[in-house]
């Protein structure tokens, strides 16, 4: 089994948190995940799921019974179904603060406000992502630690397009990752997609012009790693700005997109505020725009698939790293950007600007450059991932790098 590096982030947070929700799309691995925290005994208590209609029914008509009935500690699979239940939990975890709740989510309940006011200073929140390509090949890399310390200890490592152009394919749900045959994992995929589009959304919120979703995913599929104009997209699909707004919300309440939200400075000036889009997956992505051995003849038209890859491996890292990190993007509307910045908890910002090719000039640096002027002594260092095989120094700063973009998941 593929060791989850989460586990002991969970492992800490249920010793002194009453209730820990783990949230996460759909098949990444939430109801593997909790059942190896009984076996291990990391966790004792019972288990049930709401996938079960008989529970769910029971938890919908008597909230308060239903919990009083499963124990003391308990892992509740599939909670958004019930969303109803949070409000009991509330009295039961006041009455009882030794009570221990791990609650498991596959669309983002705590977006509703009555829920999250009801556990506002009981619970503790994780996301379980697809698998990362360090979990995938058991050990953790030191990339943030090498990024975020004040030393420079990459490394020059050979770099593989087509070991890159593999990976970003097969992406990182489970039942791709075990999939050794390329049609079978396309076909998985595209059962996944329809599932979700069809079913858990539909399930979430009974509106009209679900038709419009895969249009909609697909219009965003080709506009990973961009700021999004909304009233655009919504002209394209055919539909209101505002249903089109609702939309959105939905597929980022089941996990499907990603929201990087913008780095600005303390000025006044021509700074980009809006949020950059990523697909959870790098396999979804390339099954919603069908590519394949395209991608390994053109690097250009591989970028946003890059920086895709490159953002969900670096939020997979961030959610089990010691120090809570902001990962966002840096962007003026007159052309200076940088492909994603991370802010630790002192302020401190970090570059990070992704390049799918093999050979670099000083103008690729133009952009973390303009970051560093504009954040001042919070600018500590600024890196650009690239596909060949040295770090390189000297591009007119000592605090800017190129390394090898396998440096994020190691040899």
């Amino acid at each position: 089994m593929i060791k989850r590096f989460i586990y002991t982030q969970i492992s800490k947070a249920q010793q002194d948190t009453p209730v820990v929700m783990i949230t996460g799309a759909r098949q990444t691995g939430k109801s593997t995940f909790c059942q190896q925290l009984l076996k291990d005994g990391i966790f004792s208590g019972s288990y049930v799921t709401f996938d079960d209609p008989s529970v769910l029914a029971a938890a919908q008509s008597d909230p308060m019974g239903f919990l009083l009935d499963i124990g003391e500690n308990v892992i509740i699979d599939e909670v958004q179904r019930a969303p109803e239940i949070f409000l009991s939990l509330k009295k039961l975890i006041d009455d009882n603060r030794n009570r221990r709740i791990i609650l498991t989510g596959s669309a983002n309940v705590m977006l509703q406000p009555k829920v999250a006011d009801s556990l506002a200073g009981r619970i503790e929140t994780h996301h379980l992502w697809p698998f990362s390509v360090d979990e995938i090949n058991g050990r953790k890399s030191v990339f943030l630690d090498n990024l975020i310390n004040d030393e420079n200890n990459f490394e020059s490592i050979p770099t593989r397009w087509e070991e890159i152009i593999e990976l970003i394919r097969r992406g990182g749900y489970p039942e791709v990752v075990n999939r050794v045959s390329e049609s079978r994992r396309a076909k998985w995929l595209q059962a996944y997609l329809g599932s979700i589009l069809q079913k858990d959304i539909r399930d979430l919120a009974n509106i009209d012009g679900l038709i419009y979703m895969p249009k909609i995913l697909n219009l965003l599929s080709v506009r990973v790693g961009s700021t999004i104009n909304m009233s655009d997209i919504a002209r394209l699909t055919g539909i209101k700005n505002s249903s089109f707004q609702r939309y959105m919300a939905l597929l980022e309440q089941v996990f499907m997109i990603v929201k990087i939200p913008a780095w600005t400075p303390n000025a006044e000036g021509q700074f980009v505020k809006s949020p950059k889009i990523f697909l959870n997956d790098t396999g979804l992505l390339c099954q919603l725009e069908n590519s394949g051995d395209d991608l390994l003849q053109d690097r250009t038209q591989a970028g946003h698939f890059v920086e895709n890859f490159v953002a969900m491996e670096i939020l997979k890292q961030i959610s089990w790293f010691n120090d809570p990190l902001k990962l966002m993007h840096f962007s003026m509307h007159k052309g200076a950007e940088v492909d994603l910045v991370i802010e630790d908890q002192k302020k401190m910002i970090y570059g990070i600007e992704i390049k799918s090719k093999t050979s670099l000039k000083p103008d690729d640096f133009k952009g973390l450059k303009k970051l560093a002027q504009l954040a001042g002594h919070k600018f500590k260092k600024g890196i650009l991932l690239y596909t060949g095989e040295q770090v390189l120094g000297g591009f007119g700063g000592k605090n800017l790098q190129a390394v090898p973009i396998n440096n994020i998941w190691g040899k």
